[in-house]
């Protein structure tokens, strides 16, 4: 037997007050002469017996009240034999991220099931010990400082189950005892990387919530079928819907919204573990970045019930041709999508072309090592370059540094006559994505150009137009972080009749607009470690070449909330670490002195809405026969299971029993006080009759 507080024994102490008042009881009798006494000294005889056997059972039902009584606030226990005694350090895990709003089968939420499990737990626990919950920190609380942390904790969107890493850095010779009470999500939830972490000398409970099947719609993903986004002009929304609850999702209405606007609505019905796209025409009225919304009604669980994303219109695309006369100078400065500007070789401002979008080498005498260094930093930085290749000999060497300096691989000049034959171009299929809306639903026969190439090369590109004959005339190679178009013949017109076929244009179009890119994301997540943005070239902050930490001065703002990032700008490239108090979905301002450089969309971490979890003998089955340090403990009706492990791990209290020992004491004396002196005085009139 051990006590839990065994400074109450001072108590016993008290022991002495019932021992003194016998004493002063048991005082000499005074002497009285009487006459026929014969009787009388029977009847005293008798009394004087009667009266030390009540004092003596009266002086030892105080003294057992007063010890167990004692022994009682001791709190004595028998020690479990296979646990060795009370854990000195009480590390408890509450799981508090989005999935814990799910309804579950005893309260309202899952949360609140953990809390009150958690609070039934604190009061198994010695005063002395220290209990330590993960979720705020691993600071030591009592008892009435755990509750209140309890009380304090608030929805995340992220499981708190990387916070165990601290827990096993505790060092010391004080035994601990870890508890984890969580709906145990399959996405969140790693058990080997648990069972590997966490030390074979501690004892972790872990302590599954069941929750009610219901169903969860929520937003995979949101995209727009093109990046390059019109003002007024129809644009194709996909929303990918997923169910990531146990039950179907009947009939349920979503709606989307741009700025304040309701642009479209519907609903949808999808079955356990599946997904539905829908695609919806919407259009961006304003010029400036659009905040857009889409919002399911979805209950009871609704922490995903709204999705944020951002939808930017294209800036004009900035197009540099570079020959000796402009071939598509007309084709650009008609649509006021583009900005088009024409130079010749000799005075190209190499800082002007790393700010275009895409740059058109047509027909070069020769590429000197300059323009082939920044056509070469343009790609690395995203742009898009157009080749067509001259059709003097003299050129083509320049051109072969070029093609190599560009990373696509071995090419082969063709030599041609003086009159080179010109073969058709072959109709592009129907399913190419590069001519997507260009031809129409039925395809008709056409009058296709015709080219005599005078350039090869390897398949290591992907070919948009071939020649009949399957050679290539028109290729994309991937080169850095943008894309290089190489046409196989120069646009003269004894090597080629494309510039006057009506292909050129759309064609032309569709190259340009394939270069521009937007690096900011329709959304985000906040799980997510950083975000890269690309500044304007105009941006004071990106004028400079490279900034250490919080140099830059971008803070993240959402309504009253401030954000300082930890922060990075290298070039244009400006990269936010998102800060650990960054934990509310929604759309932030990226601030810089107080101008704002763009709005970016920020959403919960999707694997939150998938509610599949593991329930208490999947949980045996992953921990197996090997771990006995680990115990799954079904959650009871207000900690009913948690008092049963309490007493199997700390022992058999005790404290009950001296309780009830004590007040039979208190009752044993009661009864003599009351019923003792009346049997006496009973006693006594008997033998004098």
């Amino acid at each position: 037997m051990q006590l839990i507080y065994p400074w109450f024994s001072i108590g016993l102490l008290a022991v002495a007050v019932p021992v003194i008042i016998h004493l002063l009881q048991l005082r000499k009798p005074q002497r009285l002469l009487f006459t026929n006494t014969a009787f009388i000294r029977d009847i005293e005889l008798v009394t004087v017996q009667h009266r030390k056997l009540r004092q003596l059972l009266l002086l030892l039902a105080r003294v057992f009240g007063i010890v167990t009584l004692v022994l009682a606030f001791c709190q004595p226990i028998v020690i479990a034999e296979r646990n060795g005694g009370i854990a000195a350090i009480l590390n408890v895990l509450v799981d508090n991220s989005y999935s814990m709003q799910q309804p579950g089968e005893v309260r309202n939420t899952l949360l609140e099931t953990a809390v009150v499990e958690a609070r039934t737990l604190a009061e198994f626990v010695p005063a002395g010990s220290r209990i330590e919950l993960i979720n705020a920190g691993n600071t030591s609380l009592t008892r009435d400082g755990f509750q209140q942390k309890l009380d304090e904790l608030k929805y995340l969107p992220q499981s708190p189950f990387a916070a165990l890493e601290n827990v096993e850095q505790q060092k010391g010779e004080e035994r601990s005892e870890l508890y984890i009470f969580s709906d145990f999500q399959k996405n969140s939830f790693n058990g080997s990387k648990l069972l590997s972490g966490l030390s074979k000398e501690k004892n972790v409970v872990l302590v599954p919530i069941p929750s009610k099947q219901t169903g969860n719609l929520y937003v995979d993903s949101v995209w727009l079928a093109d990046a390059f986004v019109r003002l007024n002009t129809n644009v194709g929304l996909h929303v990918r819907l997923r169910n990531g609850g146990g039950k179907d999702v009947i009939s349920s209405p979503v709606k989307i919204y741009l700025g304040t606007r309701q642009v479209a609505a519907f609903r949808v019905t999808v079955g356990v573990e599946q997904a539905v796209t829908s695609v919806v025409q919407v259009q961006v009225k304003d010029g400036g970045l659009t905040l857009g919304r889409v919002v399911t009604e979805d209950a009871p669980v609704v922490f995903d019930n709204t999705h944020y994303f951002t939808v930017q219109p294209a800036a004009p695309v900035q197009v540099l041709e570079i020959g000796g006369e402009p071939v598509a100078q007309q084709l650009y400065r008609n649509e006021p999508l583009f900005t088009y500007s024409f130079v010749k070789p000799q005075n190209v401002d190499y800082g002007v072309l790393r700010q275009v979008n895409m740059v058109l080498l047509n027909e070069l005498a020769t590429v000197d090592a300059g323009l082939r260094e920044s056509l070469r930093a343009l790609v690395k930085n995203g742009g898009t370059v157009v080749v067509v290749p001259p059709a003097l000999v003299a050129g083509r060497a320049s051109y072969q540094q070029l093609i190599r300096d560009l990373g696509l691989g071995a090419v082969q000049w063709e030599a041609h006559t003086a009159v080179p034959e010109l073969r058709e171009v072959a109709m592009p299929g129907v399913q190419e994505p590069f001519f997507r809306e260009v031809f129409g639903a039925q395809q008709r026969a056409v009058t296709m150009p015709r080219a005599a190439p005078v350039l090869r090369w390897s398949r290591t590109g992907t070919d948009i137009l071939r020649l009949r004959d399957g050679e290539s005339y028109l290729a994309d190679f991937a080169s850095g972080t943008g894309h290089v178009y190489v046409f196989s013949a120069p646009f003269s017109k004894a090597y080629s009749d494309f510039t006057t076929h009506a292909l050129f244009v759309p064609v032309m179009y569709r190259l340009a607009m394939l270069s521009y890119r937007n690096d900011q994301l329709p959304s985000y997540r906040l799980t997510q470690a950083a975000v890269t943005l690309t500044l304007p070239e105009s941006s004071s902050i990106a004028s400079k070449p490279a900034e250490p930490a919080d140099e830059a001065g971008v803070r993240l703002v959402k309504d009253s909330l401030t954000l300082i990032p930890a922060q990075r700008v290298i070039g244009r490239e400006l990269r936010l670490e998102l800060p650990q108090g960054m934990n509310e979905p929604g759309f932030y301002q990226v601030q810089r002195k107080g101008k704002v450089l763009t709005t970016l969309a920020f959403n919960q971490d999707k694997r939150e809405s998938e509610l599949a979890a593991y329930s208490a003998d999947d949980l045996r089955k992953l921990i197996g026969p090997n771990r006995p340090n680990f115990r799954v403990l079904e959650a009871g009706v207000d900690g009913i299971g948690l008092a049963k492990l309490q007493a199997e791990q700390t022992g058999q209290p005790l404290w009950r029993y001296f309780l009830i020992m004590a007040l039979i004491c208190l009752l044993a004396e009661t009864l003599l006080v009351r019923f003792g002196n009346r049997n006496a005085v009973r006693g006594t009139s008997k033998i004098t009759t």
